[in-house]
């Protein structure tokens, strides 16, 4: 399965604009690419980027929009 690199724009706090940068077949690769995105972002750029390892683009994207719950904070990790 490939690695999916993806540039996130999120305009409100439920959508999410998604723009497909690379694919990569070594994970090596990808998480360099998304490091590079990463440094040379522009500094006001509000944007993320982030990797993803699925079968197609398509179930890359559904990862990246499926809203996940907050993990609950033990006493000792406040």
């Amino acid at each position: 399965m490939p690695y999916y690199v993806f540039r996130i724009t999120q305009t409100t706090s439920i959508l999410k604009n998604l723009e497909h940068q690379g694919t990569y077949e070594v994970y090596q690769e990808a998480r360099n690419q998304v490091r590079s995105l990463r440094m040379n972002a522009a500094p006001g750029d509000q944007s993320s980027y982030k990797l993803v390892f699925a079968a197609n683009q398509l179930e890359a994207e559904e990862r990246l929009h499926e809203q996940r719950e907050q993990p609950i904070l033990m006493e000792w990790e406040k």
